[in-house]
């Protein structure tokens, strides 16, 4: 069984995050690990899974961009260490030592590489507990540009040699460095100022300190990731491109397994959290952002954006609808074309139909807004019809106003409401009326009209 971070023994645990590249091939004034992998920075997917280790320190190495680095995750209770000049990722490793833990276990890992799992580290982790050092490689079949992992004639790993150091035998081994290491931290106190500089980039390897290992006689342990995608970098947008992709289908296989159908696995991306209970359908090009909660039997349509919300069971969002920070009911209808916005609570058998926007407003259950309307910081109550075009004027030029309509008001179309107002329960609001005063219960409000007819009209017609 492979170790998770439960099994951990309870030595201390540091964490150093490299993050100081300059990321050229991004082409990009945001710093590299600040480009996002399913609407989360690099770096953040990165410290969420060191975070699930619990270490008693964790420092990132930053440089490029840094000031935009920090500022982004300024309320996390990190450790920072600056590289400047970048001279080597042993060399970044040497400028953190400072600010992590003297004894204990350091795990090293990458602000670029943003998928790699809680259970994959876990495994280095445990291996260096035992005084080993615990070198996460992969077998490609494709190696050119990556470091090398040399054997002896038993197998064992003897050093680690960059592409650009690489004699052609060694450039045919397909076993490459990944980057991720975990070792004692008192072994890394000894040996990174022992470093040299002595080749083609002159800069100082992380990888060289595995040789002073082999000569040490200290046991070094090699380990593969538990999938191939976890070790993947960034490097240029073609890339992240590509991890993206990556993401989502893992996204979408982990919702099939779980019983939601989704129409296409192709098309659909998650920025989030994305919950879903049994029988959830979703159909093509629909986005979830923030956290989303779906419950059983949820439709969602083609082409809709959900955004930090709910959606109560057996209730149907149809296409190109927008639902950003509400709580919908069960049994509701939303849209087509629908616009619900943050702080809104739909109850449930609600209808919001084509071309509706709601906003921080509540609707009471069973209540219905269908067709092109407008309904802004209102309270709604239950099983109230809002007719098409119906507008609540809530803005007054410098401030917010509440509109109120009671249970079972039913408002023709055209209608205007100036907040603030309320509407009595059971009201009737005649097409076309202006509301600006309260409404009492029961009965009709109307605007009084005179309609006139000119029998002697014409028409005006175009000149030759």
């Amino acid at each position: 069984m492979k170790p998770t971070p439960a099994d951990l023994q309870p030595t201390k645990i540091s964490i150093i995050i490299l993050a100081a590249g300059q990321g050229k091939r991004m082409k990009s004034a945001l710093p590299k690990v600040l480009h996002q992998i399913g609407g989360i920075p690099m770096l953040e997917r990165v410290l969420a899974t060191a975070a699930a280790l619990k270490p008693q320190k964790t420092c990132v190495v930053y440089g490029h961009g840094g000031d935009q680095v920090r500022a982004a995750f300024e309320k996390m209770d990190l450790q920072w260490a600056k590289q400047e000049p970048q001279l080597g990722t042993g060399h970044a490793v040497l400028q953190a030592l400072p600010e992590v833990l003297a004894d204990g276990v350091t795990l090293i890992l990458y602000g670029d590489v943003p998928l790699i799992s809680t259970t994959t580290l876990a495994q280095l982790v445990a291996t260096a507990q035992l005084g080993k050092v615990a070198w996460l490689t992969q077998l490609v079949e494709k190696p050119a540009g990556l470091g090398r992992v040399v054997r002896d004639d038993l197998g064992k790993v003897c050093a680690i040699v960059e592409d650009k150091d690489a004699t052609p035998a060694q450039r045919e081994i397909k076993e490459i460095n990944t980057g991720f290491v975990a070792c004692p931290t008192e072994l890394l106190v000894e040996w990174l100022p022992r470093l040299t500089n002595t080749n083609a980039q002159h800069e100082y390897y992380l990888t060289d300190i595995l040789g002073i290992a082999v000569a040490e006689k200290v046991a070094v342990e090699t380990l593969h990731p538990c999938a191939d995608w976890e070790v993947t970098g960034i490097n240029s947008k073609a890339q992240l491109a590509e991890l993206e992709r990556t993401y989502q289908r893992i996204k979408a296989e982990h919702l099939m397994s779980d019983g939601v159908t989704l129409i296409d696995p192709a098309r659909v991306d998650i920025r989030g959290e994305l919950i879903c209970d049994s029988d959830v359908s979703i159909d093509i090009n629909c986005l979830f952002e923030g956290s989303v909660k779906l419950s059983r039997g949820t439709k969602i349509g083609a082409n809709c954006i959900l955004r930090n919300c709910t959606v109560g069971e057996a209730s149907e969002i149809l296409p190109f609808s927008f639902i950003d920070g509400a709580n919908i009911g069960a049994s509701a209808r939303i849209g087509p074309y629908a616009r619900i916005r943050p702080d809104t609570t739909l109850g449930n058998n609600v209808h919001i139909g084509n071309f509706v926007e709601i906003k921080a407003s509540n609707f009471g259950g069973g209540s219905k807004a269908n067709h092109l309307s407008y309904i802004g910081d209102s309270l709604v109550g239950k099983n109230v019809n809002i007719g098409a075009g119906t507008i609540t004027c809530n803005y007054d030029g410098a401030n917010k106003h509440r509109t109120i309509i009671e249970d079972g008001v039913h408002i023709g179309s055209d209608v205007q409401l100036i907040a603030p107002i309320t509407i009595g329960q059971g009201a009737d609001i005649a097409a076309g009326t202006t509301v600006w005063k309260n409404v009492p219960p029961g009965g009709l409000t109307l605007n009084a009209k005179t309609q006139l007819s000119n029998p002697d009209w014409k028409r005006p017609t175009k000149k030759k």
